[in-house]
C-alpha cells in the first residue's frame, strides 16, 4: 500500500470532487470481476472513485485497505458509502508519448550541404 503525504492527499481530494463513481461494489464484495474493474480505471485514471452499497462503516474502512493492498494503491478519502483511491501509472506507460507530443527531429540535410 502506497502512502501520500498531507498536501498530496489534499490535492487529490481537491481533484477527486468533480469525479463520478466508476466501480460500485453490491452485495457480493470483492469479486475477482471488481478487482479487474478497480484495476483497470487506475491504469486509465489514477484517481478513482468508488461506490459501496454496504451500510456498515467498518465493512467500508476493511474494504478500502483490502482494495488498496491488492491493487498496490493509496486510499485518499473515505467519506459516507464513496472511497477515492489513488494509483500513480507506472513509468513504462508514462515514457510512451502519442506521435504529437514527441520531439520534432531535424531537418533533413540537403544534397548541397554535403558537397561542402
Amino acid at each position: 500500500m502506497l502512502d501520500l503525504t498531507l498536501t498530496h492527499r489534499h490535492a487529490l481530494r481537491a481533484l477527486a470532487h468533480s469525479l463520478s463513481p466508476i466501480v460500485m461494489i453490491g452485495e457480493a464484495g470483492l469479486s475477482e470481476n471488481v478487482i479487474n474493474e478497480l484495476d483497470r480505471g487506475l491504469r486509465s485514471h489514477e484517481l478513482i472513485k468508488v461506490k459501496v452499497l454496504d451500510g456498515d462503516r467498518q465493512v467500508r474502512g476493511v474494504l478500502i485497505e483490502e482494495i488498496c493492498q491488492r491493487l498496490e494503491a493509496a486510499p485518499v478519502q473515505h467519506i459516507g458509502k464513496i472511497l477515492v483511491i489513488y494509483r500513480p501509472k507506472p513509468e513504462e506507460v508514462t515514457k510512451t508519448t502519442p506521435a504529437k507530443f514527441r520531439k520534432k527531429r531535424e531537418p533533413r540535410r540537403l544534397k548541397r550541404s554535403f558537397q561542402d
